[in-house]
């Protein structure tokens, strides 16, 4: 009854009508009026059955209705309330789940597949929008210390999407694109041992199926630094006090750190080589070795105690065991980076689980439940659209949205 008595209301008033002409949104010339059209929208009232009038344009071909840009109905048929809704249900559950959430909490029918369309189409939106809304995002007192961290997580893709790239299995089946994940935060608080924790809100991502390759040659910096250098200028991360950057042994990381952040203090993830060490002691002494299992102790020990020299050369006493020189090649790479003595001194985070929780909280658990299988746009909109929500940038993307409709 209630979409039913607003659509009655919006049929009576026809000023949608305003002239022989009105401006094209695609070529400004002058569309020409060509009577009234009729369409049925989904709203949180139930169905609206709306007569709106019609302008053409000869000159770009294009057709549009005055009424649906006011009303915020131009890209679709659902409702701004609606798409909002499914821009959420999208964001967190799988398109099925979603539909039903839609049904059972807030009584409104969305079919699947028009959950699907319509959330990626928004995270399209919202993916233009993270690149053009590029300003700081706050003139709050900047914390002592800010972190960015990078890391890359894989999701499963449609078979079409890895035709040509190296690994492709021949029977066609789906594997993996990588997902690069940029992620910002503070962490003034210290745990009971002086360790520091998280700020609570701090934490912010961006993310995308993007390269982080560039050469020297290149004019402009690869997708992937670019879109950290927005992150980093919405987070003011050049001007807080202390800059620090985490992240596992990737060389595009450290690449892209050079680049965007040279003064920046880099540190390897300190867990990350601890893994390393693990997995070299196993090597040498086997999987369930007590003495592995002890060696592989002392050299994190070591490692956090900043006797980097230590460690390497209790690797290279096993030299003929090819993870040790692997292990000790990778420290060798990454020593200055792996100062912790000093870097724990000075109460910085050695830890990236906050860009590792990041992959996981962020990308993981929506794109990788069981039987999905993403296209790169399918997968890009919607991890644009679950970043959105989870940095807190959601609303004002909506309210960007909202006032662009009524302008």
């Amino acid at each position: 009854m209630a979409g039913l008595a607003v659509a009655g209301r919006l049929n009576a008033d026809r000023s949608d009508h305003a002239g022989a002409h009105q401006p094209c949104p695609i070529c400004a010339r002058a569309a020409r009026y060509a009577g009234r059209r009729d369409k049925v929208f989904t709203s949180a009232l139930g169905a609206l059955a709306l007569s709106r009038a019609y302008y053409h344009c000869d000159d770009s071909g294009a057709g549009f209705c005055p009424r649906d840009r006011t009303l915020g109905l131009e890209a679709g048929s659902l409702s701004p309330h609606v798409l909002r809704m499914v821009g959420i249900v999208g964001a967190r559950v799988s398109f099925e789940e979603g539909s039903g959430l839609l049904h059972d909490l807030a009584g409104v029918d969305v079919p699947a597949k028009q959950v699907e369309r319509e959330a990626e189409r928004l995270g399209r939106e919202i993916a233009d929008d993270e690149r053009c809304v590029v300003e700081p995002e706050s003139d709050a007192e900047l914390p002592a210390t800010l972190y960015l961290g990078m890391d890359g997580t894989g999701i499963p893709m449609c078979a079409s999407e890895l035709e040509g790239r190296p690994g492709k299995q021949e029977d066609g089946s789906s594997k993996t694109r990588e997902v690069k994940l940029v992620t910002t935060w503070s962490a003034q608080g210290r745990d009971k041992e002086g360790v520091p924790v998280r700020d609570e809100g701090s934490v912010t991502y961006s993310a995308a199926i993007e390269s982080a390759a560039s050469r020297d040659t290149d004019a402009a910096p690869s997708e992937f630094a670019a879109r950290v250098e927005r992150e980093a200028v919405r987070r003011r991360f050049a001007q807080a006090p202390r800059r620090a950057v985490l992240g596992d042994g990737a060389v595009w990381i450290w690449n892209t750190a050079a680049l965007l952040f040279p003064d920046a203090i880099q540190i390897v993830d300190r867990f990350h080589v601890n893994e390393h060490l693990s997995d070299a002691a196993k090597a040498i002494y086997g999987p369930e070795s007590d003495l592995g299992k002890q060696w592989a102790h002392d050299r994190c020990t070591e490692l956090k105690a900043g006797k980097i020299d230590a460690v390497l050369a209790a690797l290279l006493l096993h030299a003929s065991v090819k993870k040790a020189p692997e292990c000790a090649d990778y420290i060798r790479k990454n020593r200055d980076r792996m100062r912790y003595d000093e870097f724990h001194a000075a109460g910085l985070c050695t830890s990236s689980a906050v860009v590792e929780s990041g992959c996981k909280r962020a990308i993981g658990l929506r794109l990788k439940q069981g039987g999905m299988f993403w296209t790169v746009a399918g997968a890009d909109a919607i991890i644009a659209l679950r970043c959105s929500r989870l940095s807190g940038r959601f609303e004002d993307f909506w309210e960007r949205r909202a006032a662009g409709s009524a302008d």
